[in-house]
């Protein structure tokens, strides 16, 4: 039973060294341990307090990031267009410019074709003349071999020429 009652000199002592080691922990232990849970929790403070930035600055950059690729979009989206509009001048400028030369190749063509025909026309008359000639030739030959013709040609061409 000893052990379950303590005597009054045991409770002494161990009071007085408890007391004792709460003096010197008080001394030298208390102020530091206390400094360096402080410490520490103002660098855990810190610490929430930088990564609640670093939140803010990450929405920030999203934000930022989101309105950087609208933006990218955007630009794509015109020179897209730019680049539509660009194929589509360039086609119908293509289109007018091989319509003109056609139109003057076409053009040159009629007025070489005009030319030939005239000048095969000229050809075709003055071949005709000659050969006219050449029959009226023979013929006149033929009519004015004989000399009765000959005065009966002659006739016929007063009487024309005083008819008229």
């Amino acid at each position: 039973m000893d052990l379950v009652t303590p005597d009054i000199g045991l409770i002494f002592w161990t009071t007085l060294s408890f007391l004792i080691l709460l003096f010197i922990l008080g001394k030298f232990a208390w102020k530091p341990i206390l400094n360096s849970v402080n410490d520490r929790e103002t660098s855990i403070l810190k610490a929430l307090k930088e990564a609640e930035n670093a939140r803010e600055e990450m929405k920030n950059l999203t934000a930022n990031n989101e309105r950087i690729l609208k933006d990218a979009r955007i630009e794509r989206e015109a020179m897209i267009k730019e680049a539509r509009d660009i194929k589509v001048k360039m086609i119908s400028d293509a289109k007018e410019e091989a319509k003109i030369t056609a139109d003057a190749i076409i053009s040159q063509a009629q007025e070489a074709i005009k030319n030939e025909k005239k000048s095969a026309m000229a050809d075709l008359k003055s071949q005709m003349a000659s050969l006219s000639i050449e029959i009226a030739e023979k013929v006149v030959k033929e009519e004015l071999s004989n000399k009765d013709k000959q005065l009966k040609l002659v006739e016929d061409m007063l009487n024309d020429s005083t008819l008229n």
